[in-house]
């Protein structure tokens, strides 16, 4: 499976190849949510959601008083500029 360019926004991609960019990223998926996805680095943890209209990255326990930190990103924006702002970390 081959994806898309890097700078083609994420709605052109077809599911499956979304599914494979993230495994290739290191996420894994939840069993019971096929839509949510696992994130574990070293220095922070989070969970993913593939929504209907926008992927949401919730950075677990990453606000300065232990809260969790959650951002929003639509679907309109490429691989690439998603790939920087969820990976990068809280």
């Amino acid at each position: 499976m081959t994806l898309p360019s890097a700078d083609t926004p994420l709605y052109n991609h077809p599911l499956p190849e979304i599914e494979q960019w993230l495994k290739s990223r290191g996420c894994e998926q939840n069993l019971r949510e096929l839509h949510c996805w696992n994130i574990d680095r070293p220095a922070w943890k989070a969970e993913l959601a593939l929504e209907i209209d926008q992927l949401t990255i919730r950075y677990i326990n990453a606000g300065n008083d232990g809260q969790d930190i959650q951002r929003f990103f639509k679907y309109s924006l490429s691989r690439q500029d998603i790939e920087a702002a969820v990976f990068s970390g809280p």
